[in-house]
């Protein structure tokens, strides 16, 4: 009987990966149906269904998340300068936390047994499934010896969709994965697995080449509230609307070429090195600098050793875990007063601070400056540098005691 082994919800995304795994757990006797959150992937939802569909499905779910995903996760990351090893603007992991939030509710709705996926190592999306719901079963083929002794790379995937009629995008010659989202793109697999070769121009789809961007600057002004972008400003349009922003802003830096990177990042299993995520690379440099003129330079050092372990816990999957719940209120208050304007120029791949103001600024011009002393008495430091040179002396006459030349 089709089916006998029970109900499970995939999340499936008409790729190579996950249309293998539907034709697989159909094999294996579960009933699939087919779960996809549109997170601003380009995509033709219509041909997803109907490959998912054809392959056996029950049923093909797609759900709009793209402004949930701005509001709740992007929105997060921004406000916090989070990055994953210095580069990696963490693309895939921000949409993790929605997609595994609305495929749970959707195998609830559908009175699913078990919950699949396509994750190969690190299984981010299993710990949010687990943690919305701890009693669900989840299925992940990738780790199932009975998949991945059968399928043991993307030829053999290949080979098996060509044996089922299964139409995919990847081929030999471009055996790549992709993960597409509003975010960023990101690229492995195939010939990207060695780290020294340089990837095809064609591969990218965020970004155009630096080298053919428009030889004219285009200058824009992104407007904060609270360490939220609530507007951007160019010469031919102003946007208030988080999504709308959003897409704007991923129009213009693929238009001038901003947002790619390289990478190798440590990670459990396998490389993600390339990457190209245009507009969280302009909000991240425009709300640094922001911060550079309203932050109390404490309260931002603390904030950062936070922000670095916000990126951990996200790239991790551990955004439903109560270490991010402990860390959120903190990363929030230091946001209460990031109130103003970034003016950015965008150009042949990069995007350059021009300047920035605020009401809640604590820089001072009189205090700053080196051509007046009326707020300032520099006798006031002697005291200052006094105090802090005793340790200094003392560290200083123990290395001459030792012979070491500082």
């Amino acid at each position: 009987m089709a089916g006998s082994k029970g109900k499970v919800c995939l999340a499936y995304s008409g790729g190579l990966d996950t249309s293998t795994i539907l034709a697989w757990l159909l094999e294996q006797d579960y009933e699939v149906v087919c779960y996809l959150a549109d997170v601003g992937q380009e995509e033709d939802w219509a041909s997803v269904e109907k490959k998912a569909l054809q392959i056996g499905a029950t049923k093909m779910i797609i759900d709009d998340l793209r402004k949930v995903f701005v509001d709740e996760l992007c929105w997060k990351a921004v406000q916090c300068n989070a990055v994953y090893e210095d580069q990696y603007l963490l693309g895939t992991s921000l949409a993790r936390p929605v997609i595994a939030r609305g495929m749970m509710k959707a195998a609830e709705k559908e009175g699913c047994d078990f919950v699949s996926h396509g994750c190969t190592g690190k299984g981010n999306d299993q710990l949010a499934y687990l943690t919305i719901n701890p009693a669900i079963k989840v299925i992940a083929p990738w780790r199932d010896p009975l998949f991945y002794e059968r399928f043991q790379g993307r030829n053999d995937l290949l080979d098996y969709a060509a044996e089922k009629g299964i139409p995919v995008t990847s081929t030999r010659a471009k055996p790549y994965s992709m993960d597409d989202n509003l975010a960023h793109c990101s690229y492995e697999a195939g010939m990207l697995e060695d780290p020294n070769v340089t990837p095809p121009e064609d591969m990218w789809t965020r970004t155009v080449s630096p080298l053919k961007a428009p030889d004219t600057p285009l200058d824009i002004t992104v407007h904060f509230d609270k360490g939220l972008p609530v507007k951007v400003v160019t010469p031919e349009k102003t946007v208030t609307d988080s999504l709308e922003l959003f897409i704007l802003l991923n129009a213009l830096g693929k238009e001038h070429g901003i947002g790619r990177i390289d990478i190798v990042e440590n990670r459990f299993i396998g490389l993600k090195s390339r990457d190209d995520a245009p507009a969280m690379t302009i909000l991240r440099l425009a709300h640094i600098s922001i911060e550079g003129l309203v932050l109390d330079g404490r309260v931002r050092s603390l904030r950062d050793n936070l922000s670095k372990q916000w990126s951990e816990l996200l790239y991790n999957g551990l955004y439903f875990s109560p270490e991010r719940a402990f860390l959120q209120p903190s990363l929030d208050f230091s946001q209460q007063r990031v109130n103003g304007e970034v003016r950015l120029r965008l150009y042949k791949g990069g995007a350059y601070v021009l300047g920035r103001t605020s009401q809640e600024k604590l820089y001072s011009e009189e205090d700053a400056s080196m051509d007046s002393l009326t707020t300032f008495d520099p006798s006031e430091t002697s005291g200052f540098i006094t105090i802090n040179a005793i340790r200094l002396k003392k560290y200083g006459l123990q290395m001459a005691e030792a012979g070491v030349e500082l």
